[in-house]
């Protein structure tokens, strides 16, 4: 260092070029620059494309698109851009906002197409029916004289498992005192209701409503006194209807049945009748009769049974008819269908329109069966034989 005289001297003594700057290639750009240039890649890529860049077409796309967006909601930068905005993707008017109907139509992230994030899973919330059916089993309170129901209710149970009775879809006409019904797997006895009607408004005006407290007996020996229209709802949305005992269903329909006199009021008619299809599926089955009731003549009921599923789609012969008298003819039909239910032909038919039926009124039992069954119901002596679908034969019980 002592032999350099000047600064001139140490800059001239530079093997190694450290001194040496290159001058750079081009200016530094200004932000407005960088503003242009940043849109200059938009408008590439609309030239390179024909559309505007759209969310999930990958990383770049999707920077595009978010600077795009950008561009469009800031005035200035709009402003600034316009000269060079040569395939006029600034000319864009922002949707006003006066609904949540436009909020969501205006999802251009796509945020709410789906709910994976589980937005509408309420967590710490219950749901309606959550509640009702919660506050259907907190009313319960236990049952101090449940020994009197005990044993009814293991009948009840008895006989749904022996098919003495039966589950059947809930409705509200057959919400009566003294039937048996079934929410969430429990058995219940509908013991009384005391209804009471009252005046209550509703959006649409005034009406007059029935409504009571009940005495529900379950048979986990608790009991409610709900209202009437509580335990409606927890059964229409959860619950099945039992049917009566089978063997009380047929004493009351020989009840009704016996004793017709010439002064009698004619109610229908109960037939037989014999397929005459041509399918081999039906053709091969023996002892094949529908038993069914008709409220005018039989002959008029069947003209066109080849066009009805109810009658296997296909023309039919009637074997016999019976006369109804002073009782409900459905009740007979009732009665016929669950005596010889055993053997209820199982087969899906469709009809013209190529819609699937499953008729119920096809029996496989010989027609001396079947009129010696029709002869026990008329005599009252029903309840005391059942079928033997095996052997084809009427059997005491």
């Amino acid at each position: 260092m002592s032999d350099k005289k000047s600064l001139q001297d140490i800059f001239n003594d530079d093997p190694f070029g450290l001194l040496n700057v290159k001058p750079l290639s081009s200016p530094a750009r200004n932000e407005d620059e960088r503003l242009v240039s940043s849109f200059q890649e938009v408008l590439d890529f609309f030239e390179k494309t024909n559309r505007e860049p759209e969310l999930g077409k990958g990383i770049q796309e999707h920077q595009l698109f978010t600077r795009l967006k950008g561009f469009r909601s800031d005035p200035n930068k709009m402003a600034m851009l316009k000269p060079h905005d040569k395939f006029g993707l600034l000319n864009y008017v922002p949707k006003e906002v006066n609904s949540i109907t436009d909020i969501l139509e205006d999802d251009v992230f796509g945020l709410l197409e789906d709910d994976s994030e589980g937005l509408f899973d309420f967590k710490h919330i219950k749901k309606p029916e959550d509640r009702a059916s919660a506050d259907f089993v907190a009313r319960r309170t236990r049952c101090k004289d449940f020994d009197r129901y005990e044993l009814l209710l293991k009948e009840v149970q008895k006989d749904l498992s022996v098919g003495k009775r039966k589950l059947m879809p809930f409705k509200q006409e057959i919400l009566k005192a003294g039937d048996f019904f079934v929410h969430n797997g429990v058995l219940l006895f509908l013991e009384k209701v005391d209804f009471e009607e009252g005046v209550q408004q509703f959006r649409s005006g005034s009406r007059f409503r029935k409504d009571g407290r009940t005495r529900v007996i379950f048979e986990n020996g608790t009991e409610s006194n709900m209202l009437y229209r509580s335990l409606y709802k927890a059964l229409l949305d959860n619950g099945k209807a039992v049917s009566e005992h089978i063997d009380k269903v047929n004493e009351k329909f020989v009840e009704k049945f016996s004793n017709i006199t010439e002064e009698d009021k004619e109610a229908g008619f109960i037939y037989v009748l014999k397929s005459k299809s041509d399918k081999q599926n039906i053709k091969e089955i023996e002892h094949l009769y529908k038993i069914g009731y008709s409220k005018v003549a039989v002959e008029e009921r069947v003209k066109n049974a080849s066009q009805e599923p109810t009658y296997l789609m296909a023309p039919v012969t009637i074997v016999t008819a019976f006369k109804c008298y002073n009782m409900n003819p459905q009740k007979f039909e009732q009665l016929i269908h669950n005596f010889f239910g055993n053997s209820c032909l199982n087969i899906d038919i469709f009809d013209s329109n190529k819609q699937r039926h499953t008729p119920r009124e096809w029996f496989i039992a010989p027609i001396d069966i079947i009129q010696q069954a029709i002869q026990f119901i008329i005599s009252g002596e029903i309840v005391n034989y059942r079928y033997d679908a095996v052997n084809k034969e009427i059997v005491a019980r």
